[in-house]
Order: structure tokens, then sequence, then C-alpha cells
């Protein structure tokens, strides 16, 4: 069974950490090294972007064995396209923490996120990795998820118990970043799931991907696929085994949550929207549906506005046109709980449908009548402090 526990807090059982800047950008945190008192079961879910930047290469290369010692993130800078140089410079990072925490350099997994086309400030990062501090139990859940933040507005984690049949507990706690360039094609930007239960690679790698895939990949903030998408799971196994079905449970909680999280903190968003579609033909259809809904500009502007204008729901539906056995006569829309469609909406209730949109999460749900698949996904709204964030991105 699963008991949620408050975000933030200790490292699961076997993990330490330590979060410094080593001046990659500003002043704030910018490097965060997360290391296992042995090696640990991992697994992996990384962007599919045809300019995969190094850390998701070398990454990649370090869990071909399902196994890891620590990781380590860099943020406010991705190290994409580079060439072979951002790859060395990679792999030295790698090494140089490797040799922090006593481990093997193909033991180390690696992910960065910031600003793409520029190399690390290999000078810094040299001095900066010399001078940390060697991870410690005391460092918190969330000092190192401030630690990879670039344009959230808010530290990201979440956490949740699994408690044994003999009284005991696992722990299961994850840190995501990430508000812009979110379409992901197999996670979010980062996410660094920890946990302390037994378990075996294949099993970790099984669970974890189907999590990913009904967690992270439905998110979208922007329909932007990121060159650095990295999601990570490490079990330390202090703290015993656990039913797979639990396990999953678990991860599936800390994953939802931290989806929403990203949802919500959106660049310049106002407004989480979440997207359910039922009805469907099966579970692919459900999810395109969804998020031909969510990532909707006109929609996205609709629930900015607090405007019930229905119409730019069913306009995203009816542009999936190749799914044809979707038939407009058995759709139904709703806003919240109110049907707007095929029910017709009158003045009397566009107050309320508008006083429902101006809440801080908006529901919006589509029954398609084409099956019994379900799917949901979350998004924001489209506001113009999106496009002043990624306007000045880099000036």
């Amino acid at each position: 069974m699963t008991d949620t526990s408050p975000s933030g807090g200790s490292l699961p059982a076997g993990f330490t950490a330590t979060v410094a800047n080593i001046g990659i950008k500003d002043t704030s945190d910018d490097i965060v090294v997360i290391a296992a008192d042995s090696d640990c079961a991992a697994a992996g879910v990384f962007t599919k972007s045809l300019f995969a930047g190094p850390s998701v290469v070398v990454s990649r290369e370090h869990l071909v064995d399902g196994s890891a010692r620590g990781m380590v993130v860099i943020s406010k800078n991705a190290n994409v396209a580079n060439g072979p140089e951002g790859l060395a410079d990679a792999r030295e990072v790698v090494d140089m923490t490797a040799d922090l925490i006593g481990a093997d350099s193909n033991a180390i997994l690696i992910a960065s996120t910031g600003v793409i086309g520029r190399r690390y400030p290999m000078d810094r990062v040299r001095a900066g990795i010399a001078g940390l501090a060697v991870p410690t139990a005391t460092t918190t859940v969330d000092d190192c998820a401030r630690g990879i933040m670039t344009t959230d507005t808010v530290p990201k984690t979440a956490r949740a118990k699994i408690v044994t049949d003999d009284g005991g507990a696992v722990t299961v706690v994850g840190i995501a970043k990430g508000v812009g360039m979110i379409e992901p094609d197999m996670a979010t930007m980062i996410a660094v799931i920890l946990t302390d239960a037994e378990v075996d690679a294949p099993t970790l790698r099984e669970v974890f991907t189907s999590v990913v895939d009904e967690t992270f990949n439905c998110v979208s903030v922007d329909s932007d696929t990121s060159t650095s998408d990295t999601a990570v799971v490490l079990a330390s196994g202090r703290s015993g085994r656990v039913s797979p079905d639990d396990l999953r449970s678990a991860l599936l909680e800390v994953c939802t949550s931290l989806t929403r999280q990203i949802a919500a903190d959106g660049e310049g968003a106002e407004t989480l929207i979440e997207v359910k579609v039922d009805g469907a033909r099966d579970i692919r259809q459900a999810r395109r549906v969804a998020k031909s809904i969510v990532n909707s500009p006109l929609v996205k502007t609709a629930v900015h506005g607090a405007d019930p204008n229905w119409g730019r729901v069913a306009m995203a539906i009816g542009k999936c046109s190749d799914e044809t056995d979707i038939d407009p006569d058995r759709v139904v829309i709703r806003f919240g709980s109110d049907e707007v469609f095929p029910r017709q909406v009158g003045p009397d209730d566009l107050e309320r449908l508008s006083e429902y949109l101006r809440g801080d999460e908006v529901l919006i749900h589509v029954s398609l009548g084409a099956g019994q698949a379900v799917g949901t996904v979350w998004g924001c709204d489209l506001t113009d402090g999106y496009v002043r964030i990624n306007a000045d991105y880099t000036t």
C-alpha cells in the first residue's frame, strides 16, 4: 500500500547529495550531485530529439547495464549542439563527479538544462567541482530541486511512502524542473526519482517506463520537445523489497504530482489545464485528442481570458481528421462538470462558466463515444508572460 507524505525533507535511505553554485550563469545554485552508497538499480527515459545533447548520449550509454552510483545535474546550460567538444566536456564533468564520490565514471549519469549552443564554461566548472563538498545526508530534497531550476518559479518535489507488510516503510521521492520547451517525446525536461526500495533492474525499467508514459509523456506547455529531456530513477534497495504493483503505485503518485506541478508552473502560466478524454477507441486516440486540445493556442488563450468558447475545443478535436471513427454527433464537451456541447449554452450560463475558467485549475472533459479508453494530459494557459520570457531568453 502507499501513503502520501509531505514533499521535500530528507532523501531516501542510501542517498546523499550536494548542491552549489559553480558560476554557470549567475549566483543561484546550478549543480546538484546525488550519490548512492552502493550500486543501484537504475533506469531512464530520454528525449527522441535528433539534437539530443551529450548528457542524454552519455546517460544512455551508462544505463545499458541497468545500474548507477550517482548523478550530476548542471542547470542553466544545456551544452547541446557543440560538436565533439561538447561531448568531451560532458564526459569530463562525469569523470570529475566520479572522483568526488569515489565511483567509476561509467556509473555516473548526467543531465543538463538551459541555453542550447553554448559550451559549459569549463574553467569555472573544473574549479567549481573541485571545490564541492562531498555529498551528505543533510542536503534535502528541496535543496536538490532548487539546484536544477532554470526559469522555474518554484522547486518541484513529491514524495510517497509504501508501507510494507512487516510494518516497515519504503520511500519514493522525486524532483523535477521544466516550464518551457515542453512537449515531451519521452518525459519532461529533467526528473530525478529516488527510492530505497529493493527492485531488480529489469522490473524497475518496465515499471518506470510505463509510469513515464502515463505522466511525463502527458504534459505539454508549448508543444516543443527539448533536446535534453531526461527522466531517471535510482533504487538503493536499503529499505527492503516491495511488490511491483506497490512500487508502480508510488512512482505513479510521485510522477503525477510532478507532472501537474510542471504544467502549473509553465512559463508565464496562470492556470493549470487538465484535459480528460474518455470514450476513446484506445489510449493512443484519447491522448492524441487531449494533446490537440491542450496544445491549441486558441484553447489556451480562451482559458487565459476566461472565455467559455467551446467551439475552440471542437476545432481541436476536429483537426484530428484521420481519426475517422470520431463522430461529432456522439461527442460531448464539458468545462468542469458543465456540459457545453451538444447542450446549448445560454446567456445565463456564460458568467458561471467564465467564473469557472478564472480558477487556478480548469478541467476540459471530452467524451468521444468511440470506445472505452480514457486519457488525461496536463498543460497551461498561454499568456503575454510566456511571450516575454521567451522573447528575451538569451538577451
